[in-house]
């Protein structure tokens, strides 16, 4: 049995959740002047999801802290000058570059994969790093097709291969046109500096369990594993020489570690109103949301709409530094943003999502919001009397 160090630091179940609002960039005045890319290399990863309702979630973890930073910047930020790559860490995620030899450990893994889910055709692999190295950076379908039929899982061997490659570092997504990958040799796009795996495993972990601790500020073993999906054993190994340190907090029931930056002054400043992207990084986990904001937070866009409860891509709303409600938004037309289905966390919420409504709309330049339902029918006057009077404020 591993003997676990004792704590430095004892933090309230209050504290705890101050310090890891203010590491995910939702207390104090937000640093607008790094803009999106100080966002990435703050929180160290920004997951990427297909759907789109407001706009797509790595759209939405930007705006969540700045504001209504234009979305052409966003994209701007994420992919000129070499500045991201895409790669497999909490899910599919929009990187830093500087981070590419941290996952080597990763790519390594894939190299040593002795099985996969779909079949590589002999010389489809060369051909592909060929056409990049004179073509590139091509898409899947303009490297010859991505799929063999219509249906979604049955890849071409030309989008096998170009997977393949991009798993095992040879190449890197570039960026994503129309939502397709668009990929490029990794001796094209990662800066020379940076194009080595010669760090091993256990520097390539003790990273990225310090990143992990640096953008959740406080967590536990499981906490910090979730962040770029480590194995718990991954994280045992590194953590005594991660510069972590271990804390107690009050009611987690289990070890945590902070970072001890995040200990050396008390979390202050103004909190974020906002409607959070369900792949936000402050809420991708469920079970940490559920220990920090008392919050049961659920994407439901894959459940059956007859037992969707709060709907398809039901948006939580920060407000004071806790999670007040959910939105369930929609567009019509140009200039209408329609919240499906609002859920309160009681009448004091309602000043806060009616807040949080109206700048989303004002981002996506819509110029309407229309409320459907309310769960809690007694709040939907005083939503929609909300509703009306931030509009109004905001045509001032």
């Amino acid at each position: 049995m591993t003997t676990l160090p004792r704590p430095t630091a004892a933090l309230s179940a209050d504290e705890a959740r101050r310090v890891a609002l203010r590491a995910q960039g939702f207390l104090g005045a937000p640093d607008r002047r790094s803009g999106v890319r100080g966002v990435l290399r703050h929180l160290g990863a920004v997951q990427l999801d297909t759907i789109s309702v407001l706009a797509r979630s790595h759209e939405l973890i930007p705006y969540a802290r700045l504001g209504a930073v234009g979305r052409r910047t966003v994209e701007s930020a994420y992919w000129t000058d070499t500045h991201a790559f895409e790669y497999w860490s909490h899910a599919a995620c929009i990187l830093p570059v500087e981070e590419w030899p941290h996952f080597a450990f990763r790519r390594r893994a894939y190299r040593d994969r002795p099985h996969w889910g779909h079949e590589l055709p002999d010389g489809v692999y060369d051909q592909v790093i060929k056409q990049l190295r004179t073509e590139g950076p091509l898409t899947a379908t303009e490297l010859g097709g991505a799929k063999k039929t219509s249906e979604w899982w049955d890849w071409s061997g030309t989008k096998v291969a170009v997977e393949r490659a991009l798993m095992y570092g040879e190449v890197v997504c570039v960026e994503r046109r129309g939502w397709k990958r668009v990929y490029d040799l990794a001796e094209r796009a990662v800066p020379q500096a940076l194009l080595h795996d010669e760090l091993d495993d256990t520097e390539c972990l003790r990273r990225l369990v310090r990143l992990a601790g640096q953008s959740l500020g406080v967590g536990t073993r499981a906490d910090i594993a979730d962040y770029h999906r480590l194995k718990g054993e991954q994280v045992d190994a590194v953590i005594a020489d991660s510069g972590l340190v271990p804390v107690e907090v009050e009611g987690w029931g289990k070890p945590a570690w902070a970072d001890p930056a995040a200990l050396a002054t008390p979390p202050r400043g103004r909190h974020r109103t906002t409607l959070l992207s369900p792949f936000d990084s402050l809420i991708w986990d469920r079970a940490r949301t559920e220990r920090i904001f008392g919050f049961t937070h659920r994407l439901e866009a894959y459940v059956p709409k007859p037992k969707r409860v709060h709907g398809y891509y039901a948006m939580p709303v920060l407000a004071g530094g806790r999670l007040v409600g959910r939105v369930d938004p929609a567009r019509e037309g140009s200039d209408t943003l329609v919240a499906r289905q609002v859920t309160l966390d009681g009448p004091k919420a309602v000043p806060a999502v009616a807040e949080a409504l109206v700048e989303a709309a004002s981002w996506v330049d819509c110029t309407t919001v229309r409320v459907e339902r309310v769960d809690a029918p007694e709040l939907r006057e005083p939503l929609l009397r909300e509703v009306t009077r931030a509009l109004m404020a905001a045509l001032r």
